[in-house]
């Protein structure tokens, strides 16, 4: 049962100025790491075809594929830099992120904005002309809000693109809306400023009613509701938000191990720690992609290398790499041998003919012309097991 009202999608509104007093407690100015604490200094940019949103990404864009992060700001704010100096933190160790609204936008945002991020990044990523050409990751996507932006992330956490929540001190304000719980079927993180945030009863209730074998996690800091996001590098929401995109979008154990076990990294911190159906390992490494060889019949050679993302009680995340041979092509087809019991329930940046057994998925119209040594991407969801699939790929 909720015991708490819409009072704390308001008290969002008033961020700023907590967040301001935590940071002030710290007593280093949020402006010392204008480019992140990762490896790659970040800082944002627009673009006129994502209007009323701002990207923040590596000033220079690193040779590994950028996983990506939408999220939704507190408040529901339409101003993109509303928690910028957490995702410019975030976009420094490796990621894409996208905030709604523009830089110092007024209004408020909707969660179909979190889902026009996503739609813009999957595409840019598939167009010749754009600089994030074959450089993002689809098939590694996390959407992710504080308080009003954590209710719209829930509203967005069915999309099969999306791979993992962050839900950031907010939680379901009516039992009615229980139903987006029920339909949760990705990996969940719960990251909530302890007993003296507002949003912390919503977001305990929401954590008891979690579907069964949900894979789930849930750190409380005791810092209220306005968080450590202006804090520098974002503080400590920053320093373990990146941990955790590392280790779901990234596949990086080490990261991981800061989740998952009794004697996990935040178990023995500041942090209170809850688990649910964490494992380290979600799935097999990814295989050794063949070598390249004329394909049968003369058709132009590629090859195809299947990933499990992530792999949770009744259900896996998997992702296909394409590339082509020493040939261009107009096109391409892979064959996947799915092991028994596992089925494809839903399939991006490809098009699927059957469920199961031997399934064959071809590209889209916009992922079909590869030019020699080039690669592509496609992913999909599944029931099931999806540890031992087989990938085979036909160029046209």
């Amino acid at each position: 049962m909720r015991r708490t009202s819409k009072v704390f999608v308001g008290l969002a509104a008033v961020v700023l100025p907590l967040t301001s007093v935590v940071m002030a407690l710290g007593g280093t100015p949020a402006d010392a790491a204008t480019g992140g604490s990762g490896p790659y200094p970040a800082d944002y940019e627009t673009s006129t075809t994502l209007a009323n949103h701002t990207i923040f990404r590596p000033q220079t864009l690193p040779t590994d594929r950028l996983p990506i992060v939408v999220w939704g700001n507190g408040g529901c704010s339409a101003n993109g830099l509303s928690q910028g100096t957490f995702l410019r933190e975030i976009a420094s160790h490796g990621f894409l992120a996208i905030a709604s609204g523009a830089p110092n936008g007024s209004g408020s945002t909707t969660s179909q904005m979190l889902t026009q991020s996503i739609d813009w990044a999957v595409a840019e990523n598939s167009r010749p002309a754009s600089k994030y050409y074959n450089r993002l990751d689809p098939s590694r996507i996390a959407v992710a809000g504080f308080s009003c932006g954590g209710l719209e992330a829930y509203a967005v956490s069915a999309d099969p693109r999306v791979t993992t929540t962050g839900i950031f001190s907010s939680g379901l304000l009516n039992d009615a809306d229980d139903y987006q719980l029920r339909r949760l079927t990705k990996p969940i993180a719960y990251f909530v400023g302890g007993p003296g945030d507002i949003a912390y009863p919503n977001a305990m209730d929401d954590w008891g009613k979690l579907p069964a074998g949900l894979p789930a996690f849930m750190g409380n800091l005791d810092v209220g509701h306005g968080g450590t996001y202006d804090q520098p590098n974002g503080g400590e929401f920053g320093r373990v938000a990146v941990l955790y995109l590392k280790w779901r979008l990234k596949g990086d154990t080490t990261a991981g191990r800061a989740f998952v076990g009794a004697d996990c990294g935040l178990c023995h911190s500041q942090w209170t720690v809850r688990q649910k159906n964490l494992t380290l390992d979600d799935g097999p490494p990814p295989t050794t992609p063949p070598p390249t060889s004329p394909s049968p019949g003369g058709s132009p050679a590629c090859t195809a290398v299947y990933t499990v993302q992530d792999q949770w009680n009744g259900g896996f995340v998997a992702r296909v790499d394409v590339t082509a041979g020493t040939t261009a092509l107009t096109g391409w087809r892979v064959t996947l041998g799915l092991p028994g019991g596992a089925s494809i329930t839903s399939v991006w940046n490809g098009v699927a003919s059957g469920t199961s057994g031997t399934v064959t998925v071809a590209n889209q119209s916009y992922n079909g012309r590869l030019a020699a040594g080039q690669s592509t991407t496609f992913g999909f969801q599944g029931s099931g097991t999806g540890g031992g699939a087989t990938a085979a790929c036909v160029g046209s």
